[in-house]
């Protein structure tokens, strides 16, 4: 054999091994990420530790659950819209979030606020108190997807503010 196709061969080899090295390093990153994502599916932590802080979110008829995951995102109460959308998907409350406006903690998990959105119309204001620990609705923030429930939001707002200084006139 020539020197040349000595060389040849050895660069060869050479460039073969590190494509090869790239390519492992490749798939092990993106299996490290597929499974520390669908380890999250299931096993979310919430974004605070209890006590958190309570947020009021409109949620109107006909948002999609990926739409309702970037409203929760937009106000601090997930960390990911698409791992909302995939967590509703392998629950059981697939297909059953409503419409509505709740109170959510910072404390509570996505899975405790699909519970919350899953709920019948008539338990919804049961379920709420029960997930807050009180009995007052959250004026801090208001999120809603058009004008209309924005409105009703605001009202609502307003009106827990009114009753709460209501209270604290009364108690003092």
């Amino acid at each position: 054999m020539s020197s040349k196709k000595i060389v040849f061969m050895i660069v060869k080899t050479v460039c073969s091994i590190i494509l090869l090295m790239l390519i492992f390093s490749f798939v092990y990153s993106m299996c490290s990420k597929a499974y520390d994502f669908g380890f999250r599916i299931f096993a979310e932590d919430p974004v605070s530790p209890a006590p958190g802080h309570t947020v009021s979110v409109a949620i109107v008829e006909g948002k999609s659950v990926m739409e309702i995951g970037e409203i929760l995102n937009s106000k601090g109460l997930i960390r990911d819209p698409k791992l909302f959308y995939f967590e509703e998907f392998c629950s059981d409350y697939h297909g059953r979030l409503q419409p509505g406006i709740y109170e959510f903690s910072t404390s509570m998990t996505p899975l405790e606020m699909m519970e919350i959105m899953a709920t019948d119309t008539d338990d919804e204001e049961d379920e709420e108190e029960t997930a807050t620990g009180n009995s007052e609705p959250a004026t801090e923030d208001t999120v809603s997807g058009d004008e209309t429930s924005e409105a009703a939001a605001e009202e609502a707002a307003e009106a827990a503010e009114a009753e709460k200084a209501a209270e604290q006139d009364g108690g003092q």
